[in-house]
């Protein structure tokens, strides 16, 4: 059964589009580049920035940095908070403490902003760790922070398979599989179903509400499956 449920920040726990693409564009126009559309911008919500800046703009590691700087002039101060929660979010987080879960965020958003925003939006009180990236942008790969909420959990491996991560991008998908967790991608963030299944997840929820459907299903099926002694 899993005993621990990851989640990822954006895209799966709050819909954080205007202040990411807010934030970009405020860093691009110092650079003076022309300004993607907003569907364009939205694709960048999910991965770390400097893979974002360098990968979708062209620009070498170092610039990269600099843009990411420039990208937290806004973000710090206005974007943080341009932000709202998915609508049947705090039940489901209600929900699984009553079952007895334990909860994480597990983000590649620095720690220090992501501690601000479950504050800021009531969620802290479901969560026990909100992990993230360092500001200098060290353990920003997805698999870097599960690693390190796994970490804080005091999760071994044999641990590891009472563990679901859920998110919304391929990288949520990657990071779980590279440290041997099952994962469920989330179809009301930014990714495709494509997307998700592309990358390996092992179970699609298509609404917020179906995440307790997938996870009492699979709590269900193992029950069945060591009881049979499969």
């Amino acid at each position: 059964m899993f005993t621990h449920i990851f989640f990822d920040l954006d895209g799966t726990l709050t819909d954080p589009a205007l202040g990411i693409t807010n934030s970009f564009i405020h860093a691009l126009k110092f650079y003076g580049l022309e300004i993607p559309s907003y569907e364009e911008l939205c694709k960048l919500i999910g991965p770390p920035l400097p893979y974002s800046f360098e990968t979708t703009f062209d620009f070498p590691h170092d610039k990269a940095m600099q843009a990411v700087a420039k990208y937290r002039e806004y973000f710090s101060t206005k974007g943080l908070f341009e932000n709202k929660v998915y609508d049947g979010i705090p039940d489901l987080l209600q929900n699984l403490k009553e079952k007895g879960k334990h909860l994480v965020v597990a983000t590649s958003k620095p720690e220090e902003y992501s501690i601000k925003i479950i504050e800021h939006f009531g969620l802290a009180p479901y969560f026990d760790f909100v992990c993230g990236s360092n500001m200098d942008e060290s353990r920003s790969k997805k698999d870097e922070v599960i690693a390190y909420a796994l970490e804080r959990c005091g999760l071994g491996e044999a641990g590891k398979n009472r563990v679901l991560m859920i998110g919304d991008r391929f990288h949520d998908i990657e990071g779980a599989k590279k440290n041997g967790l099952k994962s469920c991608g989330v179809l009301f963030g930014y990714g495709s179903r494509q997307e998700l299944e592309d990358a390996g997840a092992d179970y699609v929820a298509e609404k917020v509400e179906d995440l307790l459907t997938v996870i009492a299903q699979v709590c269900e099926a193992n029950l069945v499956s060591s009881a049979t002694g499969a």
